[in-house]
């Protein structure tokens, strides 16, 4: 982790804040989350070094800023 990293979750483990935003979809690296309540499971398509390609499937239930 950066230096930048560390401070600022040092700084979030001593005094947290209070209030958090919670959304109901996350945009990432040109990936789009929705969480299960949206309406939408999160696939990933994978890929890796053999001639298998593994796509990872799941639930996301919440996303919040802290």
């Amino acid at each position: 982790m950066g230096g930048s990293a560390v401070i600022s979750l040092s700084l979030l483990s001593l005094c947290p804040e209070r209030k958090v935003k919670c959304y109901n979809r996350y945009f990432f690296n040109g990936y789009v989350f929705h969480t299960e309540e949206y309406g939408y499971g999160v696939c990933i398509k994978g890929s890796s070094s053999s001639e298998f390609e593994v796509d990872y499937y799941g639930k996301l239930e919440e996303v919040v800023e802290l």
